[in-house]
């Protein structure tokens, strides 16, 4: 199947990543194709900056299943239309995250030392030392403001360079910044008011767009100065230049603009060290970002996990050890419960015990759903769009972490609820091979390994019955691989789930539902 998936690389990636792929799936590697008129050809795209790919030109994409984008932003994707067509947007963040840091470390050194003034000047016949005398930075305070991947990196050759580190990012660990020997601000003002040097590494949001405005520079340190390697319209440039020609900041060091390329009148001071958005641009980087972003492509149409999705909830590469072998489980536990439930859901919740509460779960949940909603809508479902789905169908997904769990390492429970019955099962993880295992259903506990075809029956718990269901499929040629037994106490209710190699004959749960059972199922998984 794999053989006939057409993957369209638009923008050149590293030739290793562009092999990776023809490993796999047919490639086109074409610039110049009209997109618009191709587009429905292909399963995967691989891009950089310059593809668009707006909402009109996802329309066109009927085949599309994942989108990878060479780098760190996506900010020439559509990711909302994308989305709602379940389409895979990853990308590759980490390609660059050291030649950014190593960038944004060059800017404040030049900064600090009018490196760039004092070449050109050299280079035009001027020995001017006394024009050019810089600080120091050891003791000076190196303001961090986003404390991601790229953040973090600055901040540990920064403090290498004995500079004092204060940071603020309200989504990292406290016990992050005390790893790095950096200082937490609690907002963005402390950081603003402390800083010598103030580095900007916040993503782009309409939260912050042009939030260092005219309001935030006042509150820097006259004197101050400000280096961005991050995204060119987090800075009001107006305000920007006001505050360097009043005097106020004492310089900036800028590789990205509100618009590129750049040629306004930042360009014109002195104070100003640019560079033309050079932050990625090392052989290094652009390397990684093809190979990532081609295994990321290749684990999309191969139905794996990926990593760097934007649009499902991601994990990193230690989480994923622990969490990985229970995506597959999540995603069987919410089809199971939703079969019990007759694909009736008012609320789906989502209970991961034990070592799990650890950990960031929201891909369980998107891996409960995925399993939950197959086959349920007209539209294909994945770990993408299956969310979306929920909210716009009204369905409540609640998701809870507790630490205590009696009987297990892990454990991961799907409930879900219509009309005021609640249909609940739990599963976990067993052996080096992380087997799947069903240890509760329906308020009844068991252990049996998760197969993928089920029949469960509740029952009445007398003598006979295990012998009547055997005959009964023994008869129509169905064999029992497994068995498991359950019951709340003697005399009362049971619950009996076998794993059969075979799906029965049309008829046979019903025959069986009729010899006095209350109720019998057939699930496949």
């Amino acid at each position: 199947m794999t053989e006939r998936l057409r993957v369209l690389i638009r923008e050149p990636i590293a030739e290793a990543g562009v092999e990776l792929l023809r490993e796999q799936f047919e490639v086109d590697v074409d610039g110049d194709l009209p997109l618009e008129e191709r587009i429905g050809d292909y399963d995967a795209i691989v891009i950089r900056s310059a593809t668009k790919l707006t909402a009109d030109v996802l329309e066109r994409a009927d085949r599309l299943k994942v989108i990878g984008r060479a780098g760190v932003g996506v900010d020439n994707v559509d990711v909302d239309a994308a989305t709602r067509r379940g389409i895979v947007v990853a990308n590759a963040p980490e390609s660059t995250v050291v030649s950014a840091a190593e960038h944004a470390v060059g800017l404040l050194v030049a900064l600090a030392r009018h490196i760039p003034q004092a070449h050109a000047s050299l280079k035009q016949g001027r020995w001017e030392r006394s024009s050019y005398g810089g600080i120091e930075l050891e003791g000076k305070t190196l303001g961090v403001l986003g404390f991601g991947r790229i953040g973090q990196q600055v901040a540990r050759r920064a403090v290498g360079l004995g500079m004092d580190v204060v940071a603020h990012d309200p989504f990292v660990a406290k016990d992050r910044f005390r790893e790095l020997g950096v200082t937490r601000a609690d907002g963005v003002d402390d950081v603003l008011v402390a800083a010598d040097f103030l580095t900007l590494h916040l993503p782009l949001s309409d939260d912050t767009r042009g939030s260092i405005d005219a309001d935030a520079l006042a509150k820097m340190r006259p004197g101050a100065r400000l280096i961005n390697a991050a995204r060119g319209e987090l800075i009001d440039e107006d305000a920007l230049l006001e505050a360097l020609r009043s005097g106020h900041l004492g310089g900036a060091a800028l590789d990205v603009f509100s618009a590129e390329p750049y040629a306004g009148p930042l360009l014109e001071l002195d104070s100003v060290v640019v560079t033309p958005h050079l932050a990625a641009s090392t052989e290094e980087a652009q390397d990684r970002a093809g190979v990532i972003v081609a295994e990321q492509v290749a684990a999309a149409l191969a139905g794996g996990l990926v990593a760097n999705a934007v649009n499902i909830p991601a994990i990193g590469r230690d989480d994923l050890e622990v969490l990985g072998p229970f995506v597959p489980l999540a995603a069987k536990l919410g089809r199971l419960a939703m079969e019990l439930a007759e694909g009736r859901a008012e609320r789906i919740e989502l209970t991961h015990y034990g070592h799990l509460a650890d950990f960031d779960t929201r891909l369980l949940t998107a891996a409960a759903l995925n399993g939950a909603f197959q086959g349920r809508f007209e539209q294909p479902v994945n770990y993408v769009n299956a969310p979306l789905l929920a909210d716009e169908r009204g369905i409540e997904v609640v998701e809870q972490r507790r630490r205590a769990c009696r009987d297990f390492t892990n454990l991961v429970r799907v409930s879900v609820g219509t009309n005021g019955e609640q249909f609940r099962v739990s599963g976990t993880t067993i052996g080096r091979d992380n087997r799947m295992w069903l240890v509760s259903a329906l308020g009844f506990e068991l252990e049996m390994e998760l197969a993928p075809l089920l029949v469960l029956f509740r029952y009445d718990d007398v003598p006979g019955v295990i012998g009547k269901v055997g005959t009964l499929f023994g008869d129509a040629g169905v064999n029992i691989a497994n068995m498991a037994v359950s019951r709340t106490r003697r005399g009362g209710k049971a619950l009996m789930v076998l794993s059969v190699d075979s799906e029965p004959e049309p008829g046979l749960v019903e025959r069986v539902r009729a010899e006095g059972f209350d109720d019998a199922r057939l699930i496949s998984l």
